[in-house]
């Protein structure tokens, strides 16, 4: 039973802990092309290898795909 409690209070611990490091609202990863511009860094990534237009191109994929998968299905709650 002292092994349950103990359990118990050390998850609680650990879930306080991930709430005050979400309350203290640290910046969100960024991507990895536009990140490194953004910071003025000029740097290619694997994805784009220096090119923007690659990023951009990918990006419409990625949106394009979304946008596929959403139409597959419907809001049943309504």
């Amino acid at each position: 039973m002292e092994t349950m409690i103990l359990t118990f209070i050390i998850l609680l611990i650990l879930v306080a802990g991930m709430a005050i490091g979400v309350m203290m609202g640290r910046k969100p990863i960024s991507g990895s092309c536009g990140g490194m511009s953004a910071l003025g860094m000029d740097v290619a990534c694997d994805i784009c290898k220096g090119d923007p237009e690659v990023c951009e191109t990918e990006q419409q994929k990625a949106i394009k795909a979304e946008q596929k998968a959403a139409s597959l299905g419907y809001d049943a709650s309504k």
